[in-house]
């Protein structure tokens, strides 16, 4: 077997593995018991994991443009071991805290006609925000393994083919999840 067969196969691993841990995290209504009150300001972590993935992704892209190549491998280095660090805080905050809903507040929801409208009306905008962050963060990680696979083994025509539409996706994953954040942190507890 060769080194690109095995690497394809943890690459596929991986990309399958990942996203079902993830969802079973979310949808389980089992939660792992702690006390741990820092545990609650993981979002803002990974909010900050997000946002500082994506300057980032910006420098790397830009580094890469310009021909800086060791730079360049810098900041996507970073960006991979920051992407690591967000899915274990991810993992750690939605297997410990129940997942926060858009508009409620302690379960007792109680507004006026305006300001129910209000929150219904940017809570069509956040759903489509997260869904959109949700569907491509699944998406983007074979891609994201394979580009660094490829920069790794020296296959740099096929590293910039897979770049060429995994960064801005992952770009666009990074931006997202700063947003979701923000558009959810008043619900937090």
């Amino acid at each position: 077997m060769t080194d690109t067969r095995k690497a394809g196969i943890i690459i596929t691993i991986l990309s399958i593995v990942v996203p079902a841990l993830v969802a079973i995290l979310l949808f389980t209504p089992f939660k792992l018991e702690t006390d741990y009150e820092w545990i609650r300001s993981l979002p803002k972590v990974n909010a900050i994991l997000n946002g500082t993935t994506a300057i980032l992704l910006i420098l790397g892209g830009w580094f890469a443009k310009t021909g800086n190549i060791s730079l360049h491998k810098l900041m996507m280095s970073l960006s991979l071991l920051l992407g690591t660090l967000f899915l274990l805080s991810y993992v750690t905050y939605h297997g410990s805290v129940q997942s926060v809903r858009f508009g409620d507040v302690n379960g007792d929801y109680v507004v006026d006609d305006l300001e129910q409208a209000a929150i219904g009306s940017l809570r069509i905008v956040y759903l489509i925000i997260l869904l959109s962050h949700i569907a491509l963060s699944i998406v983007v990680v074979p891609f994201v393994l394979r580009a660094f696979y490829f920069a790794l083994a020296g296959d740099f025509k096929k590293h910039v083919k897979t770049v060429k539409y995994t960064w801005p996706i992952w770009l666009y994953v990074s931006v997202t999840g700063v947003m979701v954040y923000v558009l959810a942190s008043p619900y937090y507890q």
